[in-house]
């Protein structure tokens, strides 16, 4: 049996001890945002991506010992397990090589190679392989199998292409020449892909792809999840293609020994029949499912990303908000929102069908900011979304102070408005007024919100439906947990869908966690965490830290420092003459302290460190200070855009090949990757984020495809 921790710290270079802990922390149950954050003693500060490699690799290895051990079975059970087989199945790491071992071994559906064998021509097979060596300089193939004919093989031919089926399908099973030949593959082969002949130029949306060739090592990531799609579509035809003639010299250097030139004809024949019947059909389907695979997780990477920066955008504040889910013939939905996200009022207003419905819906809106003191107004930019947002400029003109007014992205605010999780928080409200909820809450909380979202729908990715689903879910659900538990949640007033986020904490105990708050009214301190139902002290020491309490007994408890480590902050407290009830004082004077004075066995200056920032600010967000885009008036639609505009805009989207800008038309722009710097970018995530605000110049307009290029500036 392989050393799984071994080969993992070979793997990712890192300390076996490092693995080993880690794994030991797995197996008690302990989440990764727990152990990157409270445990960098015991595992020497990995952090959450090497823990989740430790944790990926691990799984893919222990599945691969207990196939391992399935396959030993099956041979042994068929006498056919010999020592040197059994070592090379063991020292296996990759599954495509364990499966190729196997394939000899595998019971098959009725071949014509089993169909030579049940007609006795076995004998003349191996007599064939035993002459195929560099004596042989004569053998009369024909006299031998001469002596194989019967009722059932008639004539020579038949004889001796039986005996050509049992040889090929050996030779396709072999587990190196397959490796070789995969390798070889995917190493020299290209993509090749055509436009299949119903579609004329110009009339399908893989126009690229009419005439398209890649190397199978450079190709893109979203190329191939665009070719299999075409093909999927039935629009393209896609192949691999390599040199076939070099992969069949090769086979032919290592299997034809023998001079004999009948034998050696033979041979090349049984050769290429393998080849082409048996392994190139097999191999290639390994191929294109690696390339698939290969193209999926570059994906869901950038997936990830551009979700990871949605869900940490800066936070506007919880603040009273006026939330407008736009329209025109159906009106505009107002929806009104507390400082904590509490939904208040509601209102229709019809500011686009006539002056006398404009004129009444901008009183509606100055009483409503005047009643509710609001602060932000939240517009959705869907449709109606700029003429609505110049609207609510115009109605606001005469106030003073004037609210915030921001457009946000509503991808996904109809999917939630229509979901379980909405109806059982507003049961009686109209599903465009809980739209418009969403879009408010987004804008106070961001985080809070879209974690209530499937991630698949906020629009942040590319080809997602094409990836591997089950992957695609873990991988988005990891960014989700890893976000919500960086910044921390407010026990008092997050959500169960927000709560079932956090470390440790399951649905169960996330909904136990709000009926005790119903029922108790706000938790005072996180030990009163230990009274909820199911709540125990294994999933209190995960999740207690990232469970922020404002205004509580105790001031450590709105922090991020583990009530396992308040004693430490209690001594510090205590040294600087400083009381835990005047905590924000603490910041001018815990960098001069000697953070050697507090190491313990179990505490050492990685989380003392941790500990001397939070205190530095107690308390604090780490997202970003919020900005927000400002469009420019009178650019509406694409077509008041003209070339050579410079705008200002969001990004809404970053793939491999450039970012995607919402400069406020109804129509994102592209910034190719060419245009992002005036530099080589290699990955377009170094220089532009999802949310972020950026200056951009119109380069090109195709009303027509509704296409816009963009440069950065």
């Amino acid at each position: 049996m392989i050393n799984i921790p071994q080969i993992i710290a070979q793997e990712l270079s890192l300390n076996i001890s490092q693995v080993n802990s880690a794994l030991n922390l797995f197996s008690e149950g302990a989440t990764i945002p727990f152990i990157a954050r409270y445990r960098k003693e015991v595992t020497n500060s990995l952090n959450e991506i090497e823990l989740r490699d430790i944790e990926e690799r691990f799984n893919y290895l222990q599945e691969l010992e207990n196939r391992k051990q399935v396959i030993l079975e099956a041979i042994a059970l068929k006498n056919q397990l010999s020592d040197s087989l059994k070592a090379q199945i063991t020292a296996c790491l990759q599954k495509n090589e364990l499966e190729d071992l196997y394939l000899p071994f595998k019971t098959k559906r009725r071949t014509r190679a089993t169909m030579a064998r049940e007609k006795g021509l076995t004998p003349l097979a191996e007599l064939i392989k035993e002459n195929n060596k560099p004596q042989t300089t004569s053998f009369n193939l024909e006299k031998e199998a001469q002596k194989y004919l019967n009722d059932e093989v008639k004539t020579l031919e038949e004889a001796i292409t039986g005996a050509g089926d049992i040889l090929a399908e050996e030779i396709g099973e072999k587990a190196n020449l397959r490796a070789y030949l995969r390798d070889f593959i995917l190493n020299d082969g290209w993509f090749v892909s055509q436009v299949k002949k119903d579609y004329e130029e110009g009339t399908t949306k893989y126009e690229m792809y009419r005439k398209f060739q890649a190397k199978l090592t450079k190709i893109a990531p979203h190329n191939i999840l665009a070719l299999y799609r075409g093909e999927h579509e039935k629009i393209l035809t896609v192949d691999i293609t390599f040199d076939e003639e070099k992969s069949l010299h090769y086979l032919e250097s290592k299997i034809i020994k023998t001079k004999d030139k009948t034998l050696r004809n033979f041979y090349q024949d049984t050769i290429k029949d393998s080849f082409n019947r048996l392994m190139k059909p097999t191999l290639l389907r390994d191929v294109r499912a690696e390339k698939k695979a290969w193209a999926d997780g570059e994906s869901i990477k950038t997936f990830e990303a551009n979700l990871r920066e949605l869900l940490l955008s800066a936070p506007a504040g919880m603040k009273p908000t006026m939330a407008i889910d736009p329209g025109f013939r159906t009106g505009c939905k107002v929806a009104i929102l507390s400082e904590t996200g509490q939904f208040l009022d509601y209102q229709a207003i019809f500011p686009h069908t006539g002056a006398q419905k404009r004129q009444t819906s901008t009183t509606t809106i100055q009483n409503l900011i005047k009643k509710y003191s609001i602060e932000l107004i939240a517009i959705g930019n869907g449709t109606a979304g700029r003429e609505t947002e110049q609207f609510v400029t115009e109605a606001i003109a005469p106030l003073n102070p004037k609210p915030i007014k921001v457009m946000v992205n509503e991808s996904g605010a109809s999917i939630y408005s229509a979901s379980d999780i909405a109806i059982s928080e507003f049961p009686d409200l109209d599903i465009t007024v809980r739209g418009a909820i969403s879009i408010g809450r987004r804008l106070q909380d961001p985080l809070a919100e879209l974690v209530k979202i499937d991630p698949k729908s906020i629009g942040v990715g590319q080809y997602q439906h094409d990836v591997d689903q089950k992957l695609l879910k873990k991988k988005l659900e990891e960014t989700v947990e890893s976000c919500v538990n960086y910044v921390g949640v407010d026990l008092n007033t997050a959500s169960q869908e927000l709560l079932t986020f956090v470390s440790g904490i399951n649905p169960t105990i996330a909904n136990n966690i709000v009926n005790y708050r119903n029922e108790n009214g706000a938790f005072k301190s996180r030990k009163e965490l230990l009274k909820v139902k199911k709540l125990g002290a294994k999933t209190f020491e995960l999740a207690a830290g990232f469970l922020k309490i404002q205004g509580g007994k105790n001031p450590l408890d709105n922090t991020a420092v583990h009530p396992e480590s308040y004693t430490i902050v209690e001594a510090i407290a205590q040294d600087i003459n400083i009381s835990l009830d005047q905590i924000n004082k603490f910041s001018n004077h815990i960098h001069q302290l000697d953070l050697r004075k507090y190491v313990t066995d179990t505490v050492g200056l990685p989380t003392l460190e941790d500990i001397r920032q939070e205190l530095e600010k107690p308390g604090r967000d780490p997202r970003a200070e919020f900005k927000y885009a400002t469009f420019r008036e009178g650019i509406n639609e694409i077509s008041d855009l003209q070339e050579g505009m410079e705008l200002e805009g969001v990004v809404t989207n970053v793939v491999n090949f450039g970012a995607f800008v919402d400069v406020g038309v109804h129509q994102d722009g592209l910034i190719h990757i060419s245009q992002l710097a005036d530099r080589f970018i290699e990955d377009t995530n170094e220089v532009i984020k999802v949310g972020e605000v950026v200056r951009v110049r119109v380069l090109e307009v195709n009303q027509k495809l509704k296409r816009i290029g963009l440069k950065k500036l």
